[in-house]
């Protein structure tokens, strides 16, 4: 019996964000537009330099897995969560907020461990643009433990996040999900998350990847890069040998959908971006909601285009709870 309609692995992050310009990115040496993993020491000393910053957001539980579960929860589906967080108060309030939103997890998440509680520092430019320097702290830790394959074979369908390349526990964890996956008939998905984990990770991509998930999510970037191609529709031609279904996210260019027979191109709303972070994860949420609710695949992607949409244009990668119901009762 199907308890979850997804399941979803990835790490556990306590966000924070702060309007920033290009100057005080290039002064403090930070990469623009990319997740960059750092250590404890290098996050307090961006968080001591930009002390005098306006913080735009409230601590609220994050990684990128995390935020498209939260949403689809938010949407209605049934969800549950893997991650790791330590014995902190960080770690009590990622677990307090994931249960505010109606998001299982295993058990074991409640003995948590020693250690720091991961975070993400998210600086925003005024174009939208988003960089993240990331302390994974013991998510960095996380592995084959933390899954709960009883959750799991009672899925419809595993989202793994792609960021779990980057560690080698966190990687060996998103094959076993996805083998488990696929031996139990639990439909899979895989997001690329970010163009510097394929750039620097693209071998370990490829190896969560397998013979083939059911659904890739990834943006313009992450598509070019994946493929070494020079153009979407070449990115697309290609992508179809490493997945049966994908969405190719193109900004305010709405997005490009395979779904393993046709094309599709659908658009997004016109709006004013002043936060791009979440855009991918809001729409991935939102695409797996539609999915699992049985929608053709271009009406789940007109949806997970408005709900990125809106995320874009208000501060924070997640909606607030009313904002999901709104959206899938469009005026």
């Amino acid at each position: 019996m199907q308890q979850y309609d997804l399941y979803g692995i990835g790490a556990a992050l306590l966000d924070t964000e702060i309007e920033v310009s290009d100057r005080d990115l290039q002064t403090l040496g930070v990469d623009k537009g990319v997740m960059t993993l750092v250590d404890d020491a290098r996050q307090q000393q961006l968080v001591a330099d930009l002390r005098d910053h306006l913080v735009t957001a409230k601590r609220a539980c994050g990684g990128s897995a995390a935020n498209t579960v939260i949403a689809a929860s938010y949407f209605g589906l049934r969800t549950f969560y893997s991650c790791k967080v330590a014995a902190d108060d960080n770690g009590d309030f990622y677990r307090a907020d994931l249960a505010s939103a109606g998001v299982a997890y295993p058990a074991a998440l409640q003995r948590a461990d020693g250690g720091t509680t991961g975070k993400c520092l998210v600086l925003i430019t005024p174009d939208a643009e988003r960089s993240m320097n990331t302390y994974l702290g013991i998510s960095e830790q996380l592995s084959v433990a933390e899954l709960d394959l009883e959750a799991l074979r009672a899925s419809r369908w595993a989202y793994i996040e792609g960021y779990q390349v980057s560690s080698s526990s966190g990687r060996a964890a998103a094959i076993a999900l996805r083998k488990q996956a696929e031996q139990c008939g639990v439909k899979t998905a895989l997001s690329l998350s970010d163009p510097a984990m394929v750039h620097l990770f693209r071998d370990g991509l490829q190896e969560m990847i397998g013979a083939g998930v059911d659904l890739l999510f990834c943006n313009r970037d992450e598509a070019l890069a994946f493929t070494g191609t020079e153009s979407v529709d070449a990115a697309a031609a290609a992508l179809r040998d490493y997945c049966r279904s994908f969405a190719i996210t193109l900004g305010g260019d709405g997005a490009l959908l395979w779904d393993g027979e046709r094309q599709h191109r659908v658009n997004a709303p016109k709006v004013h971006a002043i936060d791009t972070n979440g855009a991918g994860d809001m729409f991935a949420g939102a695409f797996l909601y539609g999915l699992n609710r049985e929608q053709p695949f271009s009406e789940a992607g007109e949806l997970a285009c408005r709900a990125a949409a809106q995320v874009v244009s208000q501060y924070g990668p997640r909606l607030r709870a009313e904002q999901h119901a709104e959206l899938l009762t469009p005026a």
